[in-house]
C-alpha cells in the first residue's frame, strides 16, 4: 500500500443514500481469485443505464466519490473496495460508512471521508453544477476542501488509521515492522513445536 497524504482531483456525485455492496460490486464478480479487474463491474447494473453518472464523459477520471448517507451497507465483501479503487477512485465522502465497509477502505488505501450531511449536500450540488471542480480529501489535515466552492469541512479518522494511511500501511506492512521481533520468537521456539516453514528439501 502507498502512502497516502491527500487525494485531490475531480469527483463523481453519486447521489443516492443507502448504497450496499451488491450495487458496488455484484455477486457475480465475486468468482475473481485476483484483486485486481474489479473496476470493470463496479456498479455494473447502473452502469447498464447510459446516463448514470459514471458514463457521464464529464467525470472521466475522477479520482474521488461523493455518496449520499449509508455508503457501503450490506455484506462485508473486500472485493467492494477493491473495485472502487481499481476503477481509481481514491476516495469516498460520505455523511456515514457503514462499519465493516469503512474498515475494509482503511486496509486498502481508500479514504473514507466522513462528513456531515451539509458539507455532503453542498459537495454534490458544486459538483452537479461544474464537474471540473477540484476537490481535495486531506488525510494529513482531515479536511475535504473545494476552494472555489467555498468548502472547507473536516472529516472523521481515528489517529491510528490517519497515521497508517500516512505510512502507507496495511495489515501486512504493519507484520512487517516487526520482522526482528517475529525472527527472535521464532529463534527460541523449541524444534518439536508446529511451524508454517516450509519443508526442508535436504
Amino acid at each position: 500500500m502507498e502512502p497516502l497524504h491527500a487525494v485531490a482531483g475531480t469527483a463523481v456525485p453519486l447521489d443516492r443514500s443507502d448504497v450496499d455492496t451488491d450495487q458496488i460490486i455484484p455477486a457475480e464478480w465475486l468468482k475473481r481469485v485476483e484483486r485486481t479487474g474489479f473496476g470493470a463491474g463496479l456498479f455494473s447494473a447502473w452502469r447498464a443505464d447510459p446516463g448514470f453518472v459514471l458514463n457521464r464523459p464529464e467525470h472521466a477520471g475522477a479520482t474521488i466519490l461523493l455518496a449520499g448517507t449509508n455508503f457501503g451497507t450490506g455484506s462485508s465483501r473486500e472485493h467492494a473496495v477493491w473495485a472502487l479503487t481499481d476503477y481509481g477512485f481514491r476516495a469516498v465522502v460520505s455523511p456515514r460508512f457503514a462499519d465493516i465497509f469503512r474498515t475494509n477502505c482503511t486496509k486498502a488505501g481508500l479514504v473514507p471521508a466522513q462528513v456531515d450531511e451539509e458539507t455532503a449536500r453542498a459537495l454534490l450540488a458544486a459538483v452537479a453544477a461544474d464537474p471540473a471542480l477540484e476537490v481535495t480529501v486531506d488525510v494529513d489535515a482531515r479536511t475535504v476542501r473545494a476552494p472555489a466552492a467555498g468548502i472547507d469541512a473536516p472529516f472523521t479518522l481515528d489517529d491510528f488509521t490517519r497515521w497508517r494511511l500516512l505510512e502507507g500501511l496495511d495489515d501486512v506492512g504493519l507484520t512487517l515492522r516487526h520482522l526482528d521481533a517475529i525472527a527472535a520468537y521464532e529463534g527460541g521456539r523449541p524444534a518439536w513445536r508446529p511451524t508454517t516453514a516450509a519443508p526442508s528439501t535436504t
